[in-house]
């Protein structure tokens, strides 16, 4: 028998604040089954929880997620990934207590989906964030559904089209990210935010997140499906395999 895997994501809660950590630096905190499993469970403890008032999602290395996990997509049915990085993203928004998410250092693909579907992101002015997918014959398709309502459109096209790296300072300029401060600070502004919203109290938390975030929802609702069925379509297709061997040859290299 083998031993259970290590727990790759941690819950802990002080002074009203759930403080979630995804700690699975072997693969860069991708989204794999495990890790997103684990996610969605002390999401949903920390909504539950009566002594809880703002959640924290943060990384315990300098990258907080690197996306889908490609190691486990050729075992996996595209529209199966697909579907749970839209369902974590739903779950985020629907929550009913707010979420602020942290980044320090690296955040990709359905990272940046994590990002944008949290109610606060605070960012290190270095932070680097990247919408790589159209080097790879791909497109942000699930992750566009939180991506683009935060983002201003002309940030969203330079960042979408180009594919190219751009800083904390520039994730908060396009709208991704609320707050950008240098990293030695970040943690102290992190505590600062989480303890005002802490605040609040429950139930103006709680209906003010959900008149916040409605509309965001029902554009998951309506759109989810959709999106991963083309996520499915152009993972599959003959130039995006060509293009990710040839991403993941180089890697190795």
């Amino acid at each position: 028998m083998t031993d259970a895997p290590a727990e790759l994501v941690h819950l802990d809660v002080a002074d009203a604040v759930a403080t979630i950590t995804l700690d699975s630096p072997h693969n860069r905190n991708a989204l794999s089954r495990q890790l997103i499993t684990e996610l969605t469970g002390h999401l949903s403890t920390a909504d539950a929880a009566d002594d809880v008032r703002v959640v924290v999602l943060k990384s315990s290395g300098r990258v907080f997620c690197s996306g889908a996990d490609l190691a486990a997509a050729a075992t996996t049915p595209m529209q199966e990934g697909a579907r749970a990085i839209v369902a974590l993203q739903r779950q985020i928004v629907a929550l009913s207590k707010p979420v602020v998410v942290v980044v320090e250092g690296a955040a990709r693909a359905g990272g940046i989906g994590i990002v944008a579907a949290a109610d606060v992101a605070i960012v290190a002015e270095d932070a680097t964030f990247a919408l790589t997918e159209v080097k790879l014959g791909l497109t942000p398709a699930v992750i566009s559904l939180t991506v683009l309502p935060r983002m201003t459109s002309r940030g969203a096209a330079l960042t979408a089209l180009g594919g190219e790296v751009f800083t904390g300072a520039q994730a908060v300029e396009h709208g991704l990210a609320t707050l950008a401060v240098p990293a030695a600070d970040l943690q102290a502004k992190v505590d600062e935010v989480a303890g005002q919203i802490a605040t609040g109290a429950a139930q103006g938390l709680r209906e003010t997140k959900q008149l916040l975030g409605a509309d965001l929802l029902a554009h998951i609702d309506a759109k989810g499906e959709e999106l991963v069925e083309l996520s499915a379509r152009l993972f599959g297709s003959d130039e995006a395999r060509e293009a990710m061997t040839a991403f993941l040859t180089r890697k190795k290299g």
